[in-house]
């Protein structure tokens, strides 16, 4: 039976004997507290399918046959539930042996009779607080079951592409045009999932306070320009018109822009994917003496009412097509507040309701205006060219070393790949490299052991040592650079970045 939610918030009183159960229902009664009498043992245990958010029983009603029909239901409770028990007992009824068989209900609570009305009345209250914080723990974990039953569709919709690519390149006869096709489709599928991954990570960090903001002073003028750019391929393929709001005069804001860029792209982003194609999205700043405000407003779906209050909780969703069509984790609003947090604001949320378009709205604090400071100009290092520079590749996953080194040696770099760190210190001995890229998870000895053992070689104490790794977290980079490490990417590689690192 399918409890209703309209019963969770009362208490079932099982109290046989007497006028005890009608008296109590009148002292709750007066208290406002919600509660229903049950005469017998069938009709309890049927209330209590119906939904309960306490049991208040006489001890005189707790008979074998009680619980073991009461047992039975209690313990089969869903994994969020712990139905509070209150028993009445008698002074007499309250020795050792019997205490041990009520405690077989669990949740319970003794109450010794005769009970004064305000014991009870605040007892029964305490326990339907207590059942209330079940009832969250039960929406939260329903949202996880959804988020992760979406996360495993989300994952696996892009290694359909990806397989089928892989087995498209084991054609010999595969022509050079379809080859390019292929690998385009592969790189754009594993940067989707790349992100994916990235939002998760991202929230956790952020959730966890483990990410340190790299403040400086900002126009904020900026960080719309910047958020519109990154969101744009979005909003092209959507025939969006976005229309951007400005003052003229610039506003600071004291921030880390990668942040902030974030905060205001996850917003457009989620507008974008929310409203029907061809629809209209306005991007707005506006300013005052203490603070500076982004609003995104758009024309899509909008939200029901009761989705406000949600919108930006770790595992809440609109309501979504079976097809997905959004894309997404879901996950992007959640990040929202709380790096809107980290910077000292705040951000709502509005809509007149479903189909009537939405508003997201953050607040910063706004700073004072700087004074005039020089910038100095980078300094540029001329390249090392390729074939001048020995790079050795160690990673124990044979097809992961070996994609790498090929990629390396088609950069046009000599490359030597191995795939334990013993095997590592003897090719260094033997040929020392210029540049060792090492994955961290290796059998024998990891990354970063092996990082130390690489420095005490002579050859190799002024080497370039760059970790590979699927660990991308503060303690996991802190972890490398005590290592020797000189760089630090993240799995999978942007294969640029790691030639820019490369060539410098």
């Amino acid at each position: 039976m399918t409890p209703n939610a309209d019963l969770e918030y009362r208490i079932l009183i099982h109290a046989p004997v007497g006028k005890d159960a009608r008296l109590i229902a009148e002292l709750f009664g007066r208290a406002g507290v919600d509660c229903g009498v049950c005469a017998h043992l069938g009709q309890l245990t049927e209330e209590l399918g119906r939904g309960a958010g306490a049991l208040l029983v006489a001890d005189e009603a707790i008979t074998p046959e009680f619980l073991r029909t009461v047992g039975h239901f209690i313990e089969h409770q869903q994994s969020w539930s712990d139905l509070p028990v209150l028993i009445m007992s008698r002074r007499e009824a309250a020795s050792p042996g019997l205490q041990h068989r009520y405690l077989e209900l669990g949740n319970v609570s003794l109450l010794e009779r005769p009970v004064q009305g305000v014991t009870l009345v605040s007892a029964a209250q305490s326990s339907l607080r207590a059942r209330r914080r079940q009832y969250a723990m039960r929406e939260v974990d329903q949202r996880k079951d959804e988020f992760l039953a979406m996360l495993g569709h989300e994952l696996r919709n892009p290694l359909a592409p990806i397989r089928a690519a892989s087995d498209l390149l084991r054609i010999p006869t595969l022509d050079r045009d379809k080859i390019q096709q292929t690998s385009e489709i592969i790189s754009r599928q594993v940067k989707h999932m790349t992100g994916l991954i990235d939002d998760l990570l991202d929230l956790s960090r952020v959730s966890r306070g483990l990410v340190t903001l790299s403040e400086t002073l900002l126009d904020a003028r900026q960080i719309v320009t910047g958020a519109v750019e990154q969101v744009r391929p979005l909003v092209d393929a959507r025939r969006h018109r976005v229309t951007v709001q400005m003052p003229i005069e610039p506003a600071f804001v004291h921030g880390d822009q990668k942040r902030l860029v974030q905060i205001v792209a996850n917003v457009l982003n989620n507008a974008a994917k929310y409203t029907p194609e061809g629809g209209e999205i306005v991007v707005a700043l506006f300013v005052d003496e203490d603070t500076v405000a982004y609003t995104v407003s758009d024309n899509g779906i909008g939200m029901a009412p009761h989705m406000i209050g949600q919108v930006f909780d770790m595992f809440a969703q609109a309501e979504r097509s079976s097809d997905r069509a959004q894309g997404g984790l879901g996950i992007g609003l959640a990040l929202v507040r709380n790096l809107v947090a980290l910077h000292g604001g705040r951000v709502a949320a509005y809509s007149e309701g479903i189909g009537k378009g939405s508003r997201f709205t953050v607040t910063l604090p706004r700073a004072e205006a700087p004074g005039r400071t020089a910038i100095p100009e980078a300094q540029g290092l001329a390249p090392v060219r390729p074939q001048e520079l020995h790079l050795l590749v160690v990673d124990d996953n044979d097809d992961a070393g070996q994609m790498l080194g090929l990629y390396l040696e088609t950069a046009g770099y000599r490359v030597t790949v191995v795939q334990s760190a013993r095997a590592a210190l003897e090719a260094a001995r033997t040929d020392p490299p210029d540049a060792c890229l090492l994955d961290i998870g290796l059998p024998d000895m990891d990354g970063n052991e092996l990082a130390r053992a690489l420095r005490q070689l002579p050859p190799l104490r002024a080497a370039t040592l760059v970790a590979i790794t699927g660990y991308g977290q503060e303690a996991d980079r802190a972890m490398t650079a005590a290592a020797g490490f000189n760089h630090h990417f993240v799995k999978p590689v942007d294969m640029q970045a790691l030639l820019g690192v490369l060539a410098g």
